[in-house]
């Protein structure tokens, strides 16, 4: 097995949605080798997450939802990288509500797969924090990068535009706690968990509705 690291750059900034502000600290997670890295997320600072590249090849960048704290600095990064970006297509309000000036370059779906460094992503469709959300899951190395909607402690936020408890609920039965118990979950906020410490919470949050 190949030595595919990841590595973590944080930023800090302001997540606008349906008419409010909210001040955040995203996490964007940087998957490879010493070669080449895949980018997860371009949130609030793209000079921060070039430093975090370095001179390795970007494969892409991934936005795992699109919310505009996990894409406003997209643009800008996707030029200083020379990189593609890709977004699912059920976000594409949300993006152009962003960056109307400028469109995703590919289109995510559920099943896909995404190479670097030898290991292979794939996109498992988890709508409901966003009707676009999406993880990457490396099978191998039990890992997963699940944007919004799992961390510690509970699902991603509803309640606000285009969101939906039942729905993120139903991702995280069916696509996420289906995965391995030693899955390492690495979210857009916040710290890492596993699959295994979070599953048995799964009725705790249904019943409080968040």
């Amino acid at each position: 097995m190949s030595e595919v690291r990841v590595d973590l750059v944080r930023t800090a900034g302001i997540f606008s949605l349906g008419g409010e502000d909210f001040e955040v600290q995203d996490n964007i997670w940087l998957v490879g080798d010493d070669r080449e890295v895949l980018v997860i997320d371009a949130a609030h600072d793209a000079s921060a997450i070039v430093e975090g590249v370095g001179d390795r090849r970007t494969v892409a960048i991934v936005c795992t939802h699109g919310h505009n704290d996990h894409i406003n600095a997209a643009p800008e990064l996707a030029a200083a990288l020379g990189a593609r970006i890709g977004l699912h297509p059920s976000d594409r309000m949300l993006w152009d509500a962003e960056h109307p000036e400028r469109a995703p370059d590919f289109e995510l779906s559920d099943g896909d797969s995404l190479e670097v460094a030898g290991t292979t992503l794939e996109v498992i469709h988890t709508p409901g924090h966003s009707p676009g959300g999406v993880c990457l899951y490396d099978s191998v190395r039990s890992r997963l990068f699940d944007g919004d909607t799992l961390f510690q402690g509970g699902p991603g936020a509803t309640g606000r535009d285009y969101s939906d408890f039942g729905v993120i609920i139903s991702s995280i039965r069916e696509r996420l706690l289906s995965l391995p118990a030693e899955t390492v979950v690495y979210p857009g906020h916040g710290e890492t968990t596993t699959i295994g410490a979070e599953a048995p919470h799964l009725q705790e949050w249904i019943a409080r509705g968040y």
